[in-house]
């Protein structure tokens, strides 16, 4: 079955960065579209970044210029580098997969930058 496991979560300073990642498994990892959510403490789950198998991206624009998503279809895993973090971007960040019209999701890790 499809899995996704995110890693890297933690808790840093303003402006500080960190690394997140996801790895995959239960389906052709090369073949997929991978995307970042994240959601923080009373608000909606919100998409912030994406890569497509053919390596096009988008980015939100609350993370654009400071976050990139780089995939690595040898090790079937999605990153999310996070640099010149802010406050607001504590949340839960969460790996997802479009397979076959049905979304899937990791368990989420959580992200809290402290000012």
């Amino acid at each position: 079955q499809v899995q996704l496991v995110e890693s890297g979560g933690g808790t840093v300073q303003s402006g500080g960065s960190l690394r997140l990642s996801c790895t995959a498994s239960g389906f052709t990892f090369s073949r997929a579209a991978m995307n970042w959510y994240r959601q923080a403490p009373g608000k909606a789950r919100e998409h912030i970044a994406g890569i497509t198998n053919a390596y096009d991206t988008y980015y939100a624009d609350s993370v654009k210029g400071r976050f990139t998503i780089p995939r690595d279809n040898a090790k079937n895993t999605v990153s999310l580098q996070m640099n010149s973090l802010k406050p607001e971007d504590t949340a839960v960040y969460y790996c997802q997969a479009l397979i076959a019209a049905v979304h899937h999701w990791g368990q989420g890790t959580q992200v809290t930058v402290s000012s």
